[in-house]
């Protein structure tokens, strides 16, 4: 029932603040409707991401490794101390971990470093960035369109559902992605601020915002190459000299950001570097763990991540930036939008977050759209079918937030496993194993155990128990008798995981 009073009272708290926020942004005070955007998307933030349990995917990996990055930051680890043979290749349940590009799982081991290891502390990293990424927003809109559009963007993106929802780790790639599009767009916005200042640092400060995106999930991070090439030509400020050498101060910036890290692993790690270099290549070429979809994927899933009018103002976009070729801004956008969309689409291996970098560009898109509806009914007989559809392009996002949140729902936000696993630890085993749990990967987060699915046979728990290992075994209710009866076994009963 808490949970259900916490979600009322946040809503509330958020309604409370949008309008006045809206209000204050049609007298054009955007000090305090950007601080007010800025308040009720962290307090969005917060609410969602106060779900006291590792989400089974693919947060609690991200979280593992995370947290044994705390012990040796430059050996990303699932398993950190193996006790049986593994498959390097299967990165579900082997040892190094190279899965995922290293930064945003450095900083979330910071977090917890700094904050203990819990679930918040994993999760802020996200929350502030997303909470930020409302602020750049708005810089970048204003840029592209005009401060009222980049009003409307900063709060379509404040109230993004997917965003909210990935910040929190409840769906799959969760914070991966939210590092991702945060430095995509923290390039972008810099590279705006050197167009407009011409100052070296703040190119080299986009360069560096690049190969951190890289370093994050890898070479889709070069999507802002072509739009700082046109917002340095829409600029006019530059010769094309200055272009050239500046264009290859951001390359040469972002690959020594990003370049390190990959010798590193293939000096240090040259089996799993080669192998997750090859099932990287293969998410074009095949469909990995069942996740695909149809050419049109990605264009049927933004109607549910942006809100299903999303389609009018993209096509109305494109259709403008066909028609004013020369406006280096459209061009930009749509540039953001279109290249990883066609990319992805071609991809075997489609999930929804792999475009979340483009979301900044579609909330300009549908800013610049409903700004330009706003002003076209004025003078239209049927007024009230353009407010209806200029509510909708607000609305219809909200309604799918509400949905992905869910605060008006009785949910059990600390399970009972945690607390089994978090128990288990208060008996400070230096040195043990837990069989026979399904959840190994959000047992050795809460633990410190090695923890297997599977149950051992005789010869196993001998071998561990001469090494100095406590054997816990999770009694499901089918522990075969020879293993009942073997001495110096603990016998634990743990609830599943259930996310």
């Amino acid at each position: 029932m808490s949970n259900l009073i916490f979600g009322i009272f946040t809503v509330i708290f958020c309604v409370i603040g949008y309008y006045f926020s809206w209000k204050y942004w049609t007298k054009d005070n955007y000090k305090i409707a950007l601080l007010l955007l800025l308040i009720c998307g962290l307090a969005l933030r917060i609410y969602t991401s106060t779900d006291f349990f590792l989400h089974s995917w693919d947060e609690r990996y991200h979280a593992l490794v995370a947290k044994n990055l705390i012990q040796h930051p430059l050996t990303p680890t699932l398993y950190n101390n193996p006790v049986l043979p593994y498959d390097y290749k299967n990165w579900a349940a082997n040892r190094i971990w190279l899965h995922k590009q290293p930064l945003p799982l450095w900083i979330m081991a910071a977090s917890m470093w700094l904050f203990g290891v819990n679930e918040l502390a994993l999760r802020l990293p996200s929350i502030i960035l997303t909470t930020t990424g409302i602020l750049l927003m708005f810089f970048i809109g204003s840029y592209f369109v005009s401060k009222k559009a980049g009003y409307l963007a900063a709060l379509l993106y404040s109230i993004n559902g997917l965003i909210i929802e990935l910040t929190a780790g409840r769906v799959a790639t969760d914070h991966i992605d939210i590092f991702f599009l945060f430095f995509v767009e923290l390039a972008v916005f810099l590279s705006i601020i050197f167009a407009q200042r011409k100052k070296t640092i703040f190119n080299i400060l986009a360069g560096i915002s690049i190969g951190a995106a890289i370093l994050s999930k890898w070479l889709p991070g070069l999507i802002v190459f072509p739009i700082w090439l046109l917002i340095i030509i829409d600029v006019g400020n530059f010769r094309p000299r200055e272009i050239i050498v500046q264009f290859f101060t951001l390359l040469i910036t972002s690959i020594m950001i990003f370049l390190p890290w990959q010798i590193y692993i293939y000096h240090a790690f040259p089996l799993e570097a080669i192998w997750e270099a090859s099932y990287n290549f293969k998410h074009i070429t095949e469909v990995l763990s069942e996740q695909t979809g149809p050419f049109y994927y990605f264009f049927d899933k933004i109607h549910i991540n942006y809100g299903d009018l999303i389609y009018l103002p993209l096509f109305w976009f494109l259709w403008k930036t066909i028609k004013n070729r020369n406006d280096k801004r459209r061009l930009a956008i749509s540039i953001w939008f279109l290249m990883p969309f066609l990319f992805f689409s071609f991809a075997k291996t489609k999930m929804q977050a792999y475009l979340l970098f483009v979301t900044p560009a579609l909330f300009i898109m549908t800013a610049d759209f409903w700004l330009m509806l706003y002003e076209y009914r004025k003078n239209h007989k049927l007024k009230w079918i353009f407010n209806f559809i200029l509510i909708l392009l607000i609305a219809l996002p909200l309604r799918y937030t509400i949905e992905r949140i869910k605060p008006f729902e009785i949910r059990d936000r600390n399970p009972q496993w945690v607390i089994d696993l978090k128990k288990l630890n208060e008996r400070k085993i230096v040195k043990g194993v837990l069989f026979n749990y399904d959840n190994p990967v959000e047992a050795m987060f809460y633990t410190n155990l090695v923890v297997y699915p599977n149950l051992p046979n005789y010869k196993t728990i001998a071998e561990l128990q001469l090494q100095g290992y406590i054997i816990f075994i999770n009694d499901n209710g089918e522990i075969p008798a020879d293993i009942k009866i073997i001495k110096g076994i603990s016998f634990v009963n743990i609830c599943i995981a259930k996310d």
